[in-house]
């Protein structure tokens, strides 16, 4: 008998192809009774969820990975939509990979890339260094998104897109200075952090320095690398540790909109108010930033736009066409809510 595809799984249990990967890779964002009624259904008609077992060929893998450092930050929710949409919809198989924060992305993509034999990989997060030799290791193309890389300049079947995160946070910091505020302090992570942290942390000592500003120590906090470093939570404890140091500031902005609203919370609960007493700024313009109350004041990235860039970016390099830019930085835009005045 001939052997069922992955979109007869899906038809039959009234899923898309999406969901049924989701399940077989054991993806956290499915119910518990949809994953059933699909691995059911799986062992009903014995389907192999393995290309190899198929068709030992590398050719007739179609398979695309995406590896995600920080998984649980809101701010990836939309990027991944929009990239697995046009996966599936170029007849690709949708892969997602959760990439923990101890570990180097592109040593996990080189492990990948051997097991399900990728014919290409996104990587959302992470380091924006790697060595040449190493990216080079990776024998299919590969797009970096929302991490500002540096990209060896002899590398073709590689690329970035993002925004640029030291001069979109020097445009907030000046913002905030212009409108008035003295003494602002930033919520960030700890200064081994080699990601967006980084960046948007000596854009903001630029634009205080700029501002003839004093870049004042004892209002840097860093927050801990871990798997929750950009959490409500860790905004939270962050701010309240701010607040209990007796350090004068009249702003505080946190590196990500997550951790904005948790450093709302720990003022509200301090009794203080927003803005009056302390104005809070956030970074990424995710739909928590405009909704929560009071609005949080962000920098805002096009995600929908640098998805769907880095995804054709990524299809023409598989199909061996031109690239014209291997790199493309995205103008971010301040969006001005309620948590500063």
């Amino acid at each position: 008998m001939e052997q069922i595809t992955i979109k007869e799984i899906a038809q039959l249990c009234g899923v898309g192809v999406s969901t049924v990967s989701r399940a077989i890779n054991n993806h956290p964002d499915i119910n518990e009774e949809t994953r059933k009624k699909i691995m059911d259904t799986i062992q009903k008609y014995n389907y192999i969820p393995n290309n190899s077992a198929r068709n030992l060929k590398r050719a007739a893998s179609k398979t695309i990975a995406v590896l995600v450092k920080g998984i649980s930050n809101p701010f990836f929710g939309a990027v991944i939509d929009v990239i697995e949409r046009e996966i599936i919809h170029n007849r690709y198989t949708f892969y997602l990979q959760q990439v923990e924060e101890h570990e180097d992305e592109v040593e996990v993509a080189i492990q990948l890339e051997k097991e399900k034999r990728l014919k290409g990989i996104v990587f959302l997060g992470g380091m924006h260094q790697h060595p040449a030799d190493r990216l080079k290791m990776l024998t299919v193309p590969s797009v970096i998104v929302t991490v500002d890389m540096k990209l060896p300049e002899d590398i073709e079947n590689c690329g970035a897109v993002s925004i640029d995160d030291e001069a979109e946070s020097y445009r907030m910091v000046d913002y905030l200075c212009h409108q008035g505020y003295q003494h602002i302090a930033i919520a960030t992570p700890e200064q081994s952090d080699e990601s967006v942290g980084s960046a948007r942390l000596e854009g903001y000592k630029r634009a205080l320095l700029a501002n003839g500003r004093e870049v004042d120590e004892s209002l840097i906090l860093f927050i801990r690398r871990d798997a929750n470093t950009y959490s409500m939570r860790k905004g939270y404890e962050t701010a309240k540790q701010l607040l209990e140091s007796g350090s004068k500031f009249d702003c505080l902005y946190c590196v990500a909109d997550t951790i904005a609203v948790g450093a709302c919370r720990a003022v509200i609960d301090a009794g203080l108010r927003i803005p009056e007493d302390v104005a809070v700024a956030g970074f990424d313009g995710t739909d928590m930033a405009r909704y929560y109350h009071p609005s949080i004041t962000t920098v805002c990235q096009p995600r929908e736009e640098m998805a769907s860039r880095a995804a054709a970016m990524l299809f023409d390099m598989i199909r061996k066409r031109k690239v014209k830019e291997h790199k493309v930085l995205f103008e971010a835009q301040l969006q001005v809510g309620e948590s500063t005045h």
